[in-house]
This record gives structure tokens, sequence and C-alpha cells, in this order.
């Protein structure tokens, strides 16, 4: 078998290849050929470079094994939006599905102590404040009884709705639910992703609902008799005042209270362009999960809704009271590093979140039936989707 030939352009050398059965055909080849090994002396190979055959082969022959590696690394390189043969950057390398290097306490202890304490008097001051602008809308639009003003008072009234419920929301089980099992694909309850296979059905309103464990049911009676006692109070009013008066006052106002309530939730967990995981089993944790939390910047709307847009250090530590969530999450900043994600800041009123909705919605879709650590996938059939997103 030749080792080395001569080319107009020089010395080209050729692997030794270990006699295989595949290669049979190979070794045949180079026989008929009739090439010895030739001497390798520089000179020897300048004299007679006109006569010796030129022969080429691969460097080396791939195995199905290896064939099936290098086809894995491409897909992985591709995932991570590099080229073959380019390096990864530090950035890059980073997997925000990997444990982090730190913990709870550690984050807990760079938090100062008093960005910890609760002052009533502080934290109601906001709940009369908030009602007081409630009032005044609601009298303002009354009055005036504009047609010009009324568009003006559902996007105030709506927001301030959704201003209160930041300050006090269904806790006991749903939202404390979501709390405690943020991320986790099967026990989260609050925009968690759909699955290819059926969730749960059931009423939020009977106790015996399969939504609810047992020792909720007297919690689950006790919602249902307050909705339905707001949704009697609320039909007395559209007795006394009539249909089109509360339409304009109350549920206007309250459909732009839900725009608010989704838009924020949602994208307090989706929309980043960043592959952010969820988990299942024993890859989820109450930390991982709650790393997941995204931080929105809302401009002017920041103080109406308490700064519910420092999301990451509420969700971690919801005991910290609002008014000192922006000082905790700057003290523990350095602490999570890349595991915190920046969030764009905003002009005076938020419209660059639509562009991160829409980017959602096009393409975070479902998460696989199987695995620990899922991404979000794409379904080409809805709203005209692409391929996957993340595989």
């Amino acid at each position: 078998m030749a080792n080395m030939v001569s080319s107009e352009c020089g010395l080209r050398p050729l692997p030794c290849l270990p006699i295989r059965p595949k290669l049979t055909h190979l070794t045949q080849t180079y026989q008929r050929l009739n090439l010895g090994r030739p001497s390798t002396s520089l000179a020897f190979l300048r004299r007679h470079h006109q006569t010796v055959t030129r022969v080429s082969a691969p460097l080396r022959y791939v195995t199905v094994e290896e064939g099936e590696h290098e086809e894995g690394k491409k897909t992985q390189l591709k995932d991570l939006g590099l080229n073959e043969g380019e390096t990864e950057s530090e950035e890059v390398r980073f997997d925000p599905g990997a444990p982090p290097p730190f913990g709870l306490a550690e984050i807990r202890a760079a938090i100062p102590k008093h960005c910890w304490v609760k002052d009533p008097w502080r934290s109601m001051s906001y709940v009369f404040r908030d009602v007081a602008i409630v009032a005044g809308l609601a009298a303002g639009a009354v009055y005036l009884n504009n047609w010009l003003v009324w568009p003006l008072y559902w996007v105030a009234q709506g927001t301030m709705f959704w201003a209160l419920f930041v300050l006090g929301h269904d806790w006991r089980i749903s939202h404390r639910t979501h709390h405690q099992n943020h991320g986790h694909v099967e026990k989260d309850e609050s925009w968690h992703p759909w699955s290819r296979s059926p969730g749960k059905k059931g009423s939020h309103y009977h106790p015996d609902s399969d939504l609810f464990v047992p020792k909720e049911k007297k919690d689950v009676i006790t919602s249902t008799v307050c909705w339905s006692a707001m949704a009697a109070l609320l039909a007395g009013l559209t007795y006394v005042m009539g249909p089109l008066q509360m339409i304009k006052l109350y549920f206007v106002p309250y459909w732009i209270f839900v725009m608010w309530l989704d838009l924020v939730t949602y994208l307090h967990h989706h929309g980043h362009e960043e592959n952010l995981p969820w988990y299942r089993g024993k890859e989820w944790s109450y930390l991982r999960g709650g790393l997941t939390t995204l931080d929105r910047d809302y401009g002017l709307i920041n103080n109406i809704h308490h700064d519910i847009g420092t999301h990451v250090i509420h969700h971690l530590f919801p005991q910290i009271p609002h008014y000192n969530l922006i000082e905790a999450t700057k003290a523990a900043k350095p602490v999570l590093d890349k595991y915190y994600r920046e969030p764009q800041k905003s002009g005076p009123l938020p419209f660059h979140l639509f562009g991160d909705l829409v980017r959602s919605l096009r393409n975070d879709h479902y998460v696989k039936d199987t695995g620990d650590i899922l991404y979000y996938q794409t379904d080409a059939q809805l709203l005209g989707g692409s391929k996957k997103k993340f595989s």
C-alpha cells in the first residue's frame, strides 16, 4: 500500500490503513496498480515525480458510530447558533438548565436585612392609595360622561384594577401552588406549558373537583361563596344603574384588567430570546424553577403596579414587601450572575413587550411528554408556525 506519493504541488501523506474486511476492495485496487512503498527520499521523488501514479485516498474512514457522533455534534452546534469550526463563547456555553453554583442561602445573605422588614402602615397606604384612585376615576367618568373620556377611563381604571390585584390576590390555593412549584411542568398552575397528553378536567367552583386535593375543599367552598356574592352585587348594581352604565363603569375596565393580568403573568415566564427550561421529576427544585422567572420593565407602570416586574426575587422570596424588591434585586444580582436576565429597558410605556409576546405565541407551543429538562417546541400547524424551535 502506498504511504506517500508525489504530486505537482509537492508531498501528500496518506495514512497506513489496517486491512479490514470492509476495505478489501480498496486493497485489491492498490495491488492492481502495483504500487510499492516508494522511498521517502526527497531527491528520489523529485527525480521520478513524472512517472509516479498519483493515488488519492481519504485521510481516514468514518465508521457508522463515528458518523452518528459527528451528526450529533453538528446538531448541537446548530442549537447553539454556531457553524462547524466556530468556537463557543463563554456566553453561548452557559446552560440555563444546569444546576446553579449557589443556593438560596447565598442569595438570602446578599439581600440587606431591612429589605425583609414589613411595615404594615406603609403596606396599607398603598391599598388606600389605589382604592382612592379607583373611586376618583369612577366619579370623574360619571361626572363628565363624555365618549371622548370613556376610553381613557377604561384604560386607566383597568390598570388600577390590576394594581389592586397585585396587592392582594388568590393566594391560598392556586397562586401559592404556582409559587411553590414554579417552573414545574406538571405541578405549576400558572401558564404552564401544554403537552401532547391531555391535562386535568374539572371545575374551579366545585369542591370535589379533580383540580383540588381533599384538604382544600373548605377553601374552594369559601371561594365559591365569595365569587357568588360578588356576582350578586354586580347583578344588583346593573339592575339599579342600568346595563350600559355598568358596562362603561365596570365591565370594560375589568376586561382591561384581565388583559394586564394575562400579559404580565405570561411574560414573566415566557418570551425570552434565551432557551428557558421547564422541569419535572428529580431535575426540578424550588431554586432552579424560580431562576427561570423573568424580570420585566414597564416604564411608568412600574410604580403603578407596585414593581411586580422585579419578579425573580418576588418568586424566590415572596415574603419580601413589594416596596423593597428593587433594592433586593440589585443586591442579589451579583450572586445570580448569568442566571439573572437583565430586562430590556422600557420607554414611558412598555410597548416593546408586545414583540416578545408575539414571538413567544408563534414559537412556544408545547413541551414533550418525556424528559426532565424540557424546552418549548413549535407546532407547525398552529398560527402557521415553522419548524421546531428547540430540539
